[in-house]
């Protein structure tokens, strides 16, 4: 079965960190990114890693503080978010693009509030 599972989101301070994780089962992806939405706006592509892990890309406004790394291994690629601030906050969704098809899989999204 083909999907995308994200975990890791939930509340913290500003300056504090967390990890997002999404784990991909069923294919194997040429490239996966990140996105965000925080209400009323629109959806912000955060980062982006290829599927041998040999290219990143950020957006500006987490340049520096995220970092998107991939485990070959456990076929899943993680989302290291440090320095939170409040602009953070948002739903926080994976994309997968299949390799040989490009066909993109989401995740389901998940929750990151960065409040004091």
């Amino acid at each position: 079965q083909v999907q995308l599972v994200e975990s890791g989101g939930g509340s913290v301070q500003p300056g504090g960190s967390l990890r997002l994780s999404c784990a991909a089962s069923g294919f194997t992806f040429s490239s996966m990114r990140w996105y965000r939405q925080a209400p009323g706006k629109e959806r912000e592509l955060v980062a982006v890693i290829t599927g041998l892990g040999d290219y990143t890309n950020y957006a500006d406004s987490v340049k520096g503080r995220f970092a998107i790394s991939k485990d070959n291994n456990k076929n899943t690629v993680y989302l290291q978010m440090n320095s939170l601030k409040p602009d953070d906050t948002a739903v926080y969704y994976c994309q997968a693009r299949r390799a040989i098809t490009g066909l993109e899989y989401w995740g389901q999204g998940t929750q990151v509030t960065v409040s004091s």
